[in-house]
This record gives structure tokens, C-alpha cells and sequence, in this order.
């Protein structure tokens, strides 16, 4: 009995993991400030609620055991306004916490690890008598640019303004400013350690190795190159 028990659980698990994703045009999705076609919040969630104030992009992927609010706590009327936009092609690994009390815009096709937290708000402990969960937080707007990817573990805080296509390092805590398009991010607390200038490139100077190459190019066992053509009009046995 105990391993019929099991298998209809695991059976039925593996169902709902495959079927029970909130989907565009579900009575689910229909609760959000917008919820883009082809956009997938995968089952099971951790947490989710401010649906009203949570716009979804088209054809964005947001992963298993999420964590994605909008205020406080749920009920909240929090205004005319979305808090929460996450725009198109997006990828948000499984996880992650996207938790918004005034602003969070993460823009086109930004990509991230699992178990990312990004917030605009934050505890103070100015008072030095009073418990720091007990003294009113701060807020101060997120915005992520188009085209960003961040890796696994990072924390992005309160007042990050990100520009197109950076790149966090995983485990690197992004302390609040403006970042540059193009800048590279890593450690604790987080720095720019590589930056792009039109005129010189990349400084410092990418690896050779580093560029984009065929995987088989760059080390990794058991990729082929692919086969050499020869120049145009030539013919290569």
C-alpha cells in the first residue's frame, strides 16, 4: 500500500508540475495588471499576491516556488499603477523573490539564475533602541535594464538602477546606484570589474577565449568543432 501511495503521489505530482503552470487567458493570469501571451508562472509557486499590481510581459518564464508581491501584505490598494513590471522574454529562475512596495521594472529579455532576490525596500536600524524589524523600512525604486543577466544567489537592493545588458556575478550583492550598459558586477558588496567603452572595448581586455567561440574552442570535452567548409567555392574532404 505504501508504494501505490507512492507512485499515484509522485504520478500526480509530475502532472501538476507539467499541467498546472499559471498560463495567458487562465482565470489565474486574468488577476494580473497584465499577463502577456506565451507566459508561464511554473507550479508549484512560494508565494504570490498584488496581482493587480503585477504586469507580465509576453512570452516570459518564471520559475517553480516564486516568490512575486506587490505590497505589504495581499489586499492591499495600492493604486493605479503597476508596482511589479517584468517585460518582455524574460526568464526569472526558479526560486527567485521579485517583492515590490513602490517600484520594480525589470526590462526585455533579462535573464537570471534561481534563487535571485531583488526588492526596493529595506529594513533601517537608525534607532539604536528600537528592534530593526520593528522600525519602518525604506523604499527606493528598481529598475533592471533590457537584455541584464544576473546570476544564481545574487540580491539586488533597494535604489539598483541597472543599464542594458550587464551581467551580475552570482552570490554578488548589488549595492543601490546607476550602473552603467554593459558593466560587469561581482563580490560582496558588489563593483564594476569590467566595463565596455566604444572606443577602447572592453577594459580590461576580454580573454581570448572569452568571446563567444565554439564551445569545442574554448576546452569543453566531448563538443566537436564544426567541420571546416573551405572558402567559398572551394571544395574541403
Amino acid at each position: 500500500m505504501a508504494r501505490l501511495t507512492s507512485w499515484i503521489a509522485r504520478g500526480l505530482w509530475g502532472w501538476l508540475r507539467r499541467n498546472a503552470d499559471v498560463r495567458a487567458g487562465t482565470r489565474a493570469a486574468r488577476r494580473f495588471a497584465a499577463y502577456g501571451p506565451g507566459t508561464s508562472i511554473a507550479f508549484p509557486t512560494a508565494t504570490v499576491f498584488g496581482e493587480p499590481w503585477i504586469a507580465l510581459g509576453a512570452h516570459t518564464l518564471i520559475g517553480a516556488d516564486i516568490t512575486l508581491s506587490a505590497g505589504m501584505l495581499p489586499g492591499m490598494d495600492l493604486g493605479p499603477e503597476p508596482l511589479v513590471r517584468i517585460g518582455d522574454g524574460c526568464t526569472i529562475g526558479r526560486g527567485s523573490h521579485v517583492v515590490a512596495h513602490c517600484s520594480v521594472e525589470i526590462g526585455d529579455h533579462v535573464f537570471t539564475g534561481p534563487y535571485v532576490y531583488i526588492t526596493d525596500q529595506n529594513h533601517v536600524y537608525s534607532d539604536p533602541h528600537t528592534p530593526v524589524g520593528l522600525q519602518w523600512p525604506q523604499d527606493a525604486p528598481v529598475r533592471i535594464g533590457s537584455g541584464t543577466w544576473i546570476g544564481a544567489n545574487a540580491v539586488v537592493l533597494p535604489g539598483v538602477r541597472l543599464g542594458r545588458n550587464c551581467v551580475v556575478a552570482a552570490g554578488t550583492v548589488v549595492r543601490p546606484g546607476e550602473y552603467a550598459d554593459h558593466s560587469v558586477i561581482a563580490g560582496v558588496p558588489g563593483r564594476v570589474v569590467r566595463r565596455y567603452d566604444e572606443d577602447a572595448g572592453w577594459e580590461p581586455p576580454l580573454r581570448p577565449d572569452a568571446g563567444g567561440s565554439h564551445p569545442a574552442r574554448r576546452g569543453c570535452p566531448g563538443l566537436a568543432p564544426p567541420p571546416d567548409r573551405g572558402a567559398p567555392g572551394t571544395r574541403a574532404d
